[in-house]
């Protein structure tokens, strides 16, 4: 049947720069395989070969910015690299930035540029032999990613109706760069759940603390940030054997992981957790073996640790067979993190010997999902970036709901005394806006809450 292709969407700031260390990692991961299969499959999926002589493939990405600066590095820092570039016309930016203001990249750059921006994405698509959907990163935070960012990926689903549309979110830190930013928050993700299949969310806090701890980074910047994110994505996509392709590569690889996780339209949270995580220094003298890699990647989702550093291990499932009103839940920070579905990628030295057993008992999930169909297993004995063994879970689970739940209390406080509103008014965002985007994450937030019940 062949690979069906991503196109990849570049969003704002955060969305180019994630974007292109991701397109990196793919590239370099693909490139280095003895497996020619997956070399292929990995490189048709997110690149195309030139017509004519030329070497290097190009990424099937667009670039979008309201400010040059950001697209102008990475398209140099790609043609340094000297393994891939970008389309020729792969890029739309202009001069003038959305300020922060969802508002202003939602109302005014979105419409205006809508052309221009759909054009690009009508080009790329049209040099796909088999599109698989759409894959859009972007900030949850500021004005380009998250308010244009919105407003492209609402665009995507008018003109794509039947194609995937997976957003890729960061987070930002808590203490936060942006004033505005929950307000960002709230906006970005009430109209995303009408638009999106799923949003896989990574939080900045999250990735802080791993570059510091289990990284060991010292000066911690952007890049480093990114590349975190990176790996975490590309243990994801590139290819796996799946159970319904158990003897080749399989080959939609945003419908694959769509279909394994979003079973119900209420539910289109993602998180992702993913174990070793080291320095290079740290992974010469590491051995890793399977039962001890799934016990930690286990307890990571039962106890909601997005690493490895600092697992609770106090926190158990409660034994099977027990009522939900016997779960002991009086104490929020020992209750466990139940999920709606989850899917695990293994990818390794002697993978077909991990055990995922663990990973499918029934009280891991809510009640109405039995735990055959809420767990997907995906393997390959390939090894993934530089570990022998390594394991990732991504997981529709109440995983979010605490910063979901603070951001949108944050925001409802700033809202009380409508601070910052007119700003957002003047674009074209009324306060009956604001009040129907708060209705539907705390509906969210409601849905989550009551996976544990």
């Amino acid at each position: 049947a062949g690979a069906r292709m991503a196109v990849v969407l570049q969003l704002g700031q955060s969305g180019n720069q994630v974007g292109r260390e991701l397109l990196d990692v793919i590239n370099r991961d693909g490139r280095s395989r003895s497996d020619q299969n997956y070399q292929t499959v990995s490189l048709d999926r997110f690149f195309r070969q030139p017509d004519g002589g030329e070497a290097l493939p190009i990424a099937r990405a667009i670039l979008v910015d309201m400010e040059p600066k950001v697209i102008s590095r990475t398209l140099s820092k790609t043609a340094k690299s000297g393994c891939w570039r970008y389309g020729n016309q792969s890029y739309f930016c202009q001069k003038q930035g959305s300020g922060n203001n969802w508002a202003n990249g939602f109302c005014v750059h979105g419409p205006r540029h809508e052309e221009a921006v759909m054009d690009l994405v009508r080009r790329e698509v049209e040099k796909c032999e088999r599109l698989s959907g759409f894959f859009a990163m972007m900030s949850l935070a500021g004005g380009t990613g998250s308010g244009l960012g919105t407003y492209v990926t609402q665009c995507l689903r008018d003109m794509y109706p039947n194609s995937f549309i997976l957003n890729q979110l960061t987070w930002p830190y808590g203490t936060g760069e942006v004033i505005v930013q929950n307000y960002n928050m709230v906006l970005t993700l009430s109209h995303l759940y009408q638009s999106s299949d799923a949003l896989l969310i990574h939080e900045n806090d999250t990735v802080h603390k791993i570059c510091s701890q289990l990284m060991n980074v010292k000066q911690i910047s952007f890049a480093d940030i990114n590349q975190v994110i990176a790996h975490q994505l590309g243990s994801i996509l590139q290819p796996a054997y799946t159970r319904w392709s158990a003897s080749q590569y399989f080959s939609n690889p945003l419908g694959d992981l769509l279909e394994s996780l979003v079973t119900h339209p209420e539910y289109k949270l993602l998180s992702l957790m993913n174990i070793p995580q080291m320095s290079d220094t740290s992974l010469q003298f590491s051995t890793f073996a399977w039962p001890a890699l799934m016990k930690h990647l286990r307890q990571m989702l039962i106890a909601n640790t997005k690493m490895e550093a600092g697992i609770d291990w106090r926190v158990k499932l409660p034994p099977a067979g027990l009522p939900p009103a016997a779960k002991p839940s009086s104490n929020r920070e020992q209750h466990f993190n139940t999920s709606v579905a989850n899917l695990l990628v293994l990818r390794g030295k002697d993978v077909s010997k991990a055990d995922t057993g663990g990973f499918k008992e029934q009280a891991l999930y809510t009640s109405w999902m039995p735990a055959d169909s809420a767990l997907s297993v995906w393997r390959t004995s390939t090894t993934f970036n530089k570990y022998e063994k390594s394991a990732t879970v991504v997981s529709n689970s109440q995983c979010l709901l605490k910063p979901l739940d603070n951001t949108v209390t944050k925001a409802w406080d700033m809202f009380a005394s409508r601070a910052f509103v007119h700003q957002y008014m003047k674009h074209g965002i009324s306060e009956e806006d604001f009040l129907d985007c708060f209705t539907t994450v705390e509906q969210i937030i409601a849905s989550y809450s009551n996976l544990g019940s």
